[in-house]
């Protein structure tokens, strides 16, 4: 569901209520930029819907830079890991942006100050108007 995060408290908690239910599930894992666009998502009200659970809550962070991990998002990130919710991050290498290793060392590092496990770094999706970030796959292997 691309959507979870802004669903409100009482809707995911029913979404996650039907999926407890259901008896193979043992790990739920939501991906989403959110947390760091909109880091008051991150409420208690979320990290209770997420965390009371008989299964594993993972939230799947998308930061590319350190510098979009200020110190509102740092404090909604602890706080969630605080909860019992796994936090990783995946980031998608962008040309300018984080494709030098020194910017994704400073990323790494930013993610766990915050208590975010660094998961994945994957190439971008190629879709229209944004050519311009894409990094090429030689170069990725550099890195």
């Amino acid at each position: 569901m691309r959507t979870t995060l802004v669903l409100d408290d009482d809707a995911l908690d029913t979404l996650c209520t039907r999926l407890a239910a259901i008896p193979h599930v043992r790990r739920v894992r939501i991906h989403s930029r959110l947390p760091v666009v909109l880091p008051a998502r991150l409420t208690t009200g979320l990290q209770a819907v997420l965390a009371e659970r008989p299964f594993a809550s993972v939230l799947v962070i998308h930061a590319n830079h350190a510098r979009e991990l200020d110190a509102e998002v740092e404090d909604g990130l602890r706080r969630t890991r605080a909860a019992g919710i796994h936090v990783l991050n995946q980031a998608v290498l962008l040309r300018r942006v984080n494709d030098d290793i020194e910017t994704l060392a400073r990323l790494g590092e930013r993610l766990l100050e915050c208590g975010v496990l660094p998961y994945y770094v994957h190439l971008l999706d190629r879709v229209a108007g944004a050519a311009h970030f894409e990094v090429g796959e030689g170069r990725a292997r550099e890195l």
